[in-house]
Formats: structure tokens, sequence, C-alpha cells
């Protein structure tokens, strides 16, 4: 019987997980730079942390997510986003007990039953950071001058942030109940998602990209004209300090995001030379979402990046210099003292950083080399007989072909060059 992956799911072949390594690298080093530490929640938690959290009427809980009952009776889900776990983790370890603002960030697997298409699966992985205790909009800053310096780091250019508010519990009500007094006289040409979205989550008919629902939001009420004072003021102070900054943004009075927790600043990052698939990640603030999930009052935002698509427009635009899966050592040896001498050899060498493989089945020199040249090794050491006894090694230049013979000290000064050179 021969078997397959499922749909929605994908291998991750050794060349592109060298990628993903050198992406996650830089998300790590950049985010720890920022005084952000890393968090990592368990796989599946209880379902109703999502229902409360994410919204019973949202896609996500009504269609999409991986529920099940546990051989202890308890309805479990695997996670289908990391905020909420972030949220319950922090409540339940006493976070809150240290100083603020709490900066936390994760790379992390999801799941989602929803249509496997290009750059989107059922099993996928995303980059978030959050941050909790501060409803200074200079967290908002803060984590879009993050989230550009990654984005530029991995090769990504022309960003812009699209920003939003969606008002909070006071004024938030009174734009949804406008909204749906409007959307209500012009139901008809409302796709079927969003007919029914009117009842249960109309917000979200403001970004369906259904050329019929597009056309009627763009004379809906703007919800600028029905924020309170509170509101309106942080939205304007958040737009001074993006200008402070240097930070490209523009307002998007159609932007809202998909999951229910989130409140006031919204924002997507894009980049403009990515054609009409152009966002690269999104977020915003939930600062009740702490309290709804039984924790103490504390604001918070943070943001979500999918690595997938990141890793699937890096390949596709060759936007960083891709690492090599092939050592950088082949040590060819004749002879059973060879060998001996090609494991002493490739301690030294792998203690050093050097990736170094070893032939184990007595090649012979000939082959060894057909091997390298396969796989695209760079350097060839061949210990033979002669070699053990002078105690030299001969080094090849899969390039140029040509060859050299070194003692030990000579030749790890010569690959230590080989690599400040690469480097």
């Amino acid at each position: 019987m021969k078997f397959r992956k499922l749909p929605g799911t994908r291998d991750i072949l050794p060349d592109e997980a060298l990628i993903w390594e050198k992406v996650e690298s830089v998300i790590r080093e950049t985010a720890k730079s920022y005084s952000f530490f890393e968090i990592t929640t368990p796989t599946f938690e209880s379902s109703c942390l999502f229902t409360h959290s994410v919204g019973d009427t949202t896609d996500i809980v009504t269609k999409e997510m991986y529920t099940f009952i546990d051989k202890g009776g308890r309805e479990i889900t695997l996670k289908p986003e990391g905020t909420a776990p972030v949220v319950r983790a922090y409540i339940e370890n006493n976070l809150s007990a240290g100083p603020k603002p709490v900066k936390l960030f994760y790379i992390d697997r999801f799941f989602r039953y929803e249509r496997p298409q290009k750059g989107r699966l059922r099993e996928f992985h995303q980059f978030g950071a959050e941050v909790f205790g501060s409803s200074s909009t200079f967290v908002e800053v803060e984590l879009l001058k993050l989230s550009f310096e990654i984005l530029e780091k991995l090769g990504f250019n022309e960003l812009i942030v699209d920003i939003n508010t969606i008002g909070c519990r006071d004024c938030s009500p009174k734009y949804k109940e406008a909204l749906r007094d409007y959307l209500n006289n012009q139901k008809e040409e409302l796709c079927d998602d969003c007919k029914n979205r009117v009842e249960r989550n109309v917000l979200r008919v403001l970004d369906c990209k259904k050329e019929s629902c597009k056309k009627v939001s763009q004379n809906a009420p703007k919800i600028i004209n029905y924020l309170c004072n509170d509101c309106k003021t942080q939205f304007e102070e958040l737009k001074t300090n993006l200008d402070k900054f240097d930070i490209n943004y523009k307002l998007n009075e159609h932007l809202v995001r998909g999951l229910d927790y989130y409140d006031k600043t919204v924002f997507e990052v894009i980049s403009s030379s990515l054609g009409s698939q152009n966002a690269l990640l999104g977020g915003g603030r939930y600062d009740y979402l702490v309290k709804d999930l039984g924790g103490i009052d504390t604001p918070a935002c943070g943001f979500a990046l999918g690595m997938e698509r990141l890793i699937m427009l890096i390949i596709e635009k060759n936007l960083i210099k891709m690492p090599s899966a092939a050592p950088f050592i082949y040590i060819i040896n004749t002879g059973n003292n060879a060998l001996i001498e090609s494991f002493k050899l490739a301690n030294i060498l792998r203690k050093e950083n050097f990736i170094t493989e070893v032939d184990l089945e007595g090649k012979g020199i000939k082959k060894g080399l057909s091997f390298a040249e396969k796989k695209g090794i760079k350097k060839v050491i061949i210990i033979g007989e002669d070699e053990v006894k002078n105690g030299k090694y001969t080094l090849r230049d899969m390039d140029s072909h040509s060859q050299d013979t070194y003692f030990l000290d000579d030749l790890m000064s010569y690959l230590k060059s080989l690599k400040v050179e690469e480097e």
C-alpha cells in the first residue's frame, strides 16, 4: 500500500528546510533585539477558548476548526490561531505580575479545515508577536517597526501599512447598527455569505472580496463618523506617531480583520511590489480579550504572519541567498587506517562548524569524486595510506578540479579563510 500526505498538508524537504531555518533565525534575532521573548503553547486547547475569543460566528469557529472529544470526554481543538492560547498562558501563568509591558512572540503550527490553495494549507505555521499591558499607540508603532525590519531583512520592499479603527465597545455597537440598517436595504446585492454576516458578523461584509459586495460597501456608513472621543483621539495620535517614525501608511476604511476579539486599531502590512495578493501580515488591538478570558483588565496588541506564504514568496522572487543543503566538505578515504583518520579529521572540522560528510562505504576516489559532484559538494579531502603515513591531507576543489596537500594546521587555516570569504 502506497501512502500519500493528506490534503492541505505538505512535506518540507531538506533544501527548503534550510530556508525555513534562515527565515526563523532572522525572525528570532530581530524579535529578541526588540526585547520580545519566545513562548510556546500546546498544540490543542479547550474548544471553548476559541469560541469565546475568536467568536462563535466567525468562519474559523463555524467551518474550520479541528474539534474532537478526547478519551476523557473533553472537547478539544487543534489551535487555529495563536493569540487566544498566548492570552490563556499569560493569565494562567500570572505573567501580569511582572513588569509591563510583557512582550512575547511565537513561531508555531496551526490547523484550519479550509480549501487548500497556493500558500494556504490546513496545517500551517505563523509567526506572531503580542504586547500586554500598555495602551500607548507607540505599541502599534513598535510592532510595525519590528515587522518592517524583519520583512526588509528578508528582501521585501515597498512596504506600507493599511490602518483602520473599528472603535471600542462604547462606539462600535452604534456603527454596527447603522451599517446593518444600510446593508439590509442592499441585501439582494450581497453574496450569500454576506447576507448571513449582516445579522451575525456585520463588519465582515466590509472586507468581502466579491465585486458585488465591494460595490455595496463603497457607499456604506464610515466608522470614523461614529467613533467616541477617546477612539478618535487615539487613532489620530497613532497616525501622528507613524508619521514621526516615517512608517508609510494609508487609511483603509474597509479593513476590519476576521476575528471578533479585535477592537480599535487594526492593520495589515503590504508590499506594493507583490500585486493584488500583497498582504504579508495583519493584526491590531484586543484590549478586552484578557479580561474576557478571566484575567485582569489589560490592554493588548499584536500581529501574525503566515510563514508558508512568506517563504513561498521568498523562493519565487529569489529574495535572499539560498543556503545549500550539501556538505561543505566530503572526506574520501582508502584503507582502514584512512577511515579512522577521516573520523578524527571530521570531528575537528565539525567542532569548527564545518558541515562535513565522511565516506563510510569505501567508494574509492573515482566514485567518491562522482558522488561529491552530484551532491554539489565544494571541497573534497582525500586520505589514503600515504596521507596517514605523512600526516598530510589532499584537498581538492570541485569547481576548478585543482588540488593541494596540507598539514593539518595549514589545512584548517585555509578552510577558515574560505569560510570568512563566504560569510
